[in-house]
């Protein structure tokens, strides 16, 4: 089984790394940067997870990204999936999604590292 490797990151920071799979939620997906409350937690705080698993859409996205990430695992020459989760500052929603992702590969067998690129750098200012 191929290995897979998520890295979550922010367009504002940098490009985006280079990966068979991009998941871009700058647009579709409520921002807890918005929300000053959130604007200095992480995807790693249970306020901004909740905030993010409940916007309408991202389970379903989880969802997919996994079946995508199963279609690319069944390629003959495949050993390695590498997935890029990007939002704007990469420290909110990216990070959920990354994290997420990672333990719904695990459950289905696959071996699976995350790299969080962005998470330890400053808040955006927009």
């Amino acid at each position: 089984m191929a290995t897979v490797e998520i890295v979550s990151f922010g367009f504002l920071h940098a490009s985006a790394p280079e990966a068979d799979l991009t998941v871009d939620l700058r647009r579709a997906f409520r921002d807890p940067h918005v929300d000053p409350a959130m604007r200095q937690l992480t995807g790693r705080d249970r306020r901004v997870q909740r905030a993010v698993l409940d916007t309408s859409g991202v389970r379903q996205l989880l969802k997919a990204t996994v079946r995508q990430v199963q279609a690319f695992a069944a390629g003959p020459s495949v050993d390695r999936i590498v997935i890029g989760s990007g939002c704007a500052g990469g420290r909110h929603r990216s990070v959920v999604v990354a994290d997420k992702l990672a333990r719904r590969l695990r459950r289905r067998g696959h071996q699976v590292t995350v790299t969080h690129r962005d998470l330890h750098l400053p808040v955006v200012n927009r």
